[in-house]
């Protein structure tokens, strides 16, 4: 969802709900002994018609999960398979989650209202179903700041506190839990195609792909490209793009999205599903955020690669559909397109003009150098050099940034010594008041702070 925000009426429209007798299990929601609104995401909520409701309002729909007018009857839990750091997992699904609603936006984009911690599901396995409330407050960071960032994301739409007691083993327990309700164009997944294909459920394969056309609608294939009109081809070009860009993204945000199984990629393009995120210190492309991840699979230098192996995945799926040839084109386009799209994404959080493809892959090449021989981080880096500033002693990276020309508005943020930053520290220091003496001002004054990080950074590319 890369677009700003704009009023809309409240429009239902539920076009999954043609599809739910295979694709979803319809599921009751928690009856959480609490109710505390924690977040109310008043940027979006009245893009989607919902900024009106009150407190109780916002309480009966967000934390009880009463449907809403014309919606889905009954939350649905999304079936799903997907590959787990490399080993594929038939045993999948919504476990803690479901999608509640379905809108349309003032451009006319279809948005699901899904959760997360909102109870148990035939796909919860020996998990309690619920969030705990540091990983709800967690996620709403994560996302405030990518969309600052320019990174296409899921948003979080709502936090309400619940009042259970969690146990947990990478948390000080008992913690406290929390419901998280996000909006996003879909949460379709590549796990989702790769269900199909295990179940051999050809002729709902060919359904998926034209709700997927049809409802995360992107750009036709290449001129050049086999098999341009077959939906399962044009739909594997947009996948590729759309990730290819994601990835790209992340790299220039400094982000580590940490755990990139084919069950957390949504075929919209949009980054979600936030778990063990990191942001990173200084420009390390070894570095991991997922203390499982013993082998690195997902370190922040290995993203890009990640998602390209998902993609073949997705690939794979749709053999079920058309043949090898055409799927292969599309996924071979992944390298260069990440590669443009990281060239965009790099000036532009710069703040500078391109100077075509060529020369801005070189400037990449020296920034990356110069962070890793001062360990600058990568944050301080962009807001330090942003127009296209340097300082005595940048050396070559000085000499190769002076080739260019700024771009963009001025902002006073711009002025200021450091900029808004999630390093682990800084999400350790705005949850400590919260756990400690429910204090939520360092919370609240750092989304604010975001959010001044994207009117000062402007629209992504």
């Amino acid at each position: 969802m890369r677009a700003e925000p704009q009023a809309s009426p409240y429009q239902a429209d539920t076009p999954i709900a043609a599809l739910a007798p295979w694709l979803a299990d319809p599921v009751r929601p928690a009856d959480f002994p609490q109710a505390i609104v924690r977040f109310r995401n008043d940027r979006w909520d009245q893009s989607v018609g919902l900024g009106d409701l009150d407190e109780a309002g916002w309480i009966r729909h967000f934390a009880r999960f009463d449907a809403l007018p014309g919606n889905l009857p009954q939350p649905l839990a999304l079936r799903y398979h997907g590959h787990q750091f490399r080993t594929y997992n038939p045993d999948l699904g919504d476990g803690r989650g479901f999608t509640f609603a379905q809108l349309r936006d003032g451009a006319g984009r279809l948005l699901d209202l899904g959760t997360k911690g909102s109870g148990l599901t035939p796909w919860s396995r020996t998990a309690d179903g619920r969030l705990t409330l540091k990983g709800a407050v967690r996620e709403v960071l994560a996302t405030e700041l990518l969309e600052a960032l320019g990174v296409n994301t899921s948003k979080s739409f709502s936090v309400i506190e619940t009042g259970e007691d969690l146990w947990r083993q990478d948390e000080p327990s008992p913690t406290r839990s929390a419901v998280l309700v996000r909006l996003s164009h879909g949460h379709i997944r590549i796990g989702t195609f790769q269900r199909l294909l295990y179940l051999e459920e050809r002729e709902h394969m060919a359904e998926l792909v034209d709700y997927c056309l049809a409802q995360f609608p992107g750009s036709v294939p290449p001129d050049d490209a086999p098999g341009r009109s077959e939906p399962a081809v044009r739909l594997m070009h947009q996948v590729v793009e759309r990730l290819a860009r994601l990835a790209a993204e992340w790299m220039v945000a400094g982000f580590v999205h940490g755990v990139l199984n084919t069950d957390n990629m949504n075929v919209s393009g949009e980054s979600f599903d936030y778990g063990p995120w990191r942001w990173l210190p200084q420009w390390d492309p070894g570095f991991t955020a997922a203390y499982f991840d013993h082998q690195g699979l997902y370190a922040f230098g290995r993203q890009a690669e990640a998602l390209h192996w998902n993609c073949a995945q997705l690939a794979v799926s749709l053999r079920l559909l058309t043949e090898a040839e055409p799927l292969i084109f599309a996924l071979n386009r992944f390298g260069m397109l990440y590669q443009q799209a990281l060239a965009r994404q790099f000036v532009w959080r710069l703040g500078i003009e391109s100077r075509g493809f060529d020369a801005d892959a070189a400037l990449i090449a020296v920034a990356e150098r110069h962070m890793r021989e001062t360990g600058i981080a990568p944050d301080l880096f962009f807001h330090r050099h942003r127009f296209g500033r340097s300082e005595t002693g940048d050396g070559d990276w000085a000499a190769a940034l002076a080739a260019y020309r700024p771009s963009g508005t001025d902002h006073p943020l711009w002025a200021e010594t450091v900029p808004p930053s999630l390093v682990i520290a800084e999400v350790e220091r705005i949850w400590a008041p919260i756990a400690a003496a429910d204090d939520w001002s360092a919370f609240t004054t750092a989304i604010a702070q975001i959010r001044r990080l994207g009117a000062a950074l402007g629209p992504p590319p």
